[in-house]
């Protein structure tokens, strides 16, 4: 596949370093530090694939990871220029020590997430993980250039505690809508680096995130592939849980190596500084039609919706499967894990059971010369069978 700053997200970057000085400098060695924080996150891990290869942008870079818990045991062995910490965010003078000795950190990728019962709950949690790592590391790197911030549709609209600020009209989303009416991570972030005028940032708001770490609280992709596979283990039809609205009506995603493309063009890019985007494959699809592929998949029958009275929750209909899936793995020689450790089905019914159609638009990003792209179709496709490959799933 045709990497994707060869294909045109770095076409005008590169076309502006027309002179001799700038040919110069794009062909000297390159010492450019990345501090992932979430790197055993969805994409944080996709980060960690792209960054030290070496036709990267600025790359081959250096990397420090940072992860709350060690390296699970799917990973594959770290590159020599990848150095990872596990840690606790929270902790602020574990922050302070762990930081201490990266003095050469350049660009920071924000990745991390700590899922809270409540909005409220998850922006105090969040904002003072966030604090903590900007105050031990901007004053102690002399060198840092940009910080990269993911955050997510709820900036618009939370799934999972329904906002009401952006009028529905306002669809799809776009970046120049209101500003928020609390604070959240994007304040935390200016705040942060309201003393410094060397630094620059961007703010990167994925949808569903489509990738392979199953560690992650949010990989809807593993929760589903694990409900198929029980379905299978037992004999049963896949069943569509969810709503009419999301099985017929229009959702985008995130393919997580784009997500951490858009980062990465957004830090080298001149464009793509002290801006807030936007991140989706850019196109649509419909639940309708990644169904079958699920499926298929797993060797199961399935059908689509089939009438309000027939919806369920997952999070319930999975309630003590827990045995269920161990002789999966069992019988599947795959790596061992618990079922609560690789599956959120909170946050799939958030998904699936949506009452109207959220999508957003990246049209800014392309303005500002971002031209990545992913087929949501494929995207799903691939991600299922890097799970099958890594032996996480069936």
């Amino acid at each position: 596949m045709m990497r994707w700053w060869w294909a045109g997200a770095f076409g005008a970057f590169k076309k502006r370093r027309a002179s001799s000085r700038a040919r110069a400098a794009a062909e000297a060695p390159q010492n450019n530090v990345a501090l992932v924080v979430g790197s055993t996150g969805i994409v944080g891990a996709a980060l960690l694939d792209i960054l030290p290869l070496r036709d990267t942008p600025g790359g081959p870079w250096k990397v420090y990871a940072l992860s709350r818990r060690p390296l699970p045991p799917w990973s594959a062995p770290l590159p020599p220029d990848v150095f990872h910490h596990h840690l606790d965010l929270a902790d602020a003078a574990a922050v302070a020590d762990t930081l201490a000795p990266l003095t050469d950190v350049t660009h920071l990728f924000y990745v991390a997430w700590d899922p809270r019962p409540t909005h409220g709950e998850g922006r105090e949690a969040n904002g003072a993980m966030l604090r903590n790592v900007l105050s031990a590391l901007v004053p102690n790197c002399p060198g840092l250039l940009h910080v990269c911030l993911q955050t997510g549709r709820k900036h618009y609209v939370d799934p999972f505690e329904p906002l009401t600020h952006v009028p529905l009209a306002l669809r799809p989303y776009s970046e120049d809508l209101p500003r928020l009416d609390y604070p959240d991570l994007e304040d935390v972030l200016l705040d942060g680096l309201a003393s410094n005028n060397r630094v620059t940032w961007s703010v990167h708001r994925p949808t569903t995130i489509f990738g392979f770490s199953p560690r992650s609280a949010r990989n809807v992709l593993a929760s589903l592939c694990v409900y198929a596979a029980i379905c299978g283990k037992e004999g049963l039809v896949l069943r569509w849980p969810g709503s009419r609205v999301a099985w017929e009506g229009f959702s985008d995603a995130s393919d997580a190596e784009l997500v951490a493309e858009h980062a990465l063009w957004a830090a080298m890019e001149p464009n793509g500084k002290n801006e807030p985007f936007n991140c989706s494959n850019g196109d649509l699809f419909k639940w309708q039609q990644l169904w079958p592929i699920l499926a298929n998949q797993f060797g199961v029958a399935w059908t689509g919706y089939e009438g309000e009275d027939q919806r369920f929750m997952l999070e319930e209909a999975m309630a003590g499967k827990e045995g269920v899936w161990a002789e999966i793995v069992n019988d599947n020689g795959l790596v061992e894990t618990e079922l609560n450790d690789i599956t959120n089905w909170f946050c799939v019914d958030a998904m699936v059971n949506v009452e109207r159609e959220n999508i957003d638009t990246m049209n800014k990003s392309k303005e500002y010369g971002f031209f990545g792209f992913r087929n949501t179709l494929r995207s799903f496709n691939t991600w299922i069978n890097k799970m099958k490959v890594d032996k996480i799933v069936p």
